[in-house]
């Protein structure tokens, strides 16, 4: 298992590479800035909001998947995440 921080902006940024098994992943942000989740295309328009919560949201990412992350124009954000590698 591995825990790390991505810096986000509003430039989609690679937060989980692709694997060929499935993985856990649990996210949260440390600001108030919302923060979405998606495809390398990610966008504040087509992907996952992520909002402050007062504990991880739990995900998974299936085999050849990868898990992108943005902020609205102009915003900026840290996601902290937690990945069990295969």
């Amino acid at each position: 298992m591995r825990a790390f921080r991505v810096a986000v902006t509003d430039t989609p940024q690679l937060v989980v590479e692709v694997d060929d098994v499935p993985r856990p992943v649990w996210v949260q942000i440390l600001g108030n800035t919302t923060v979405y989740l998606g495809a390398s295309d990610v966008s504040s328009t087509t992907g996952f909001p992520i909002v402050k919560h007062s504990a991880p949201i739990e995900g998974g990412l299936p085999p050849g998947e990868s898990l992108y992350c943005v902020t609205a124009s102009g915003e900026t954000e840290t996601l902290c995440v937690i990945l069990q590698d295969a």
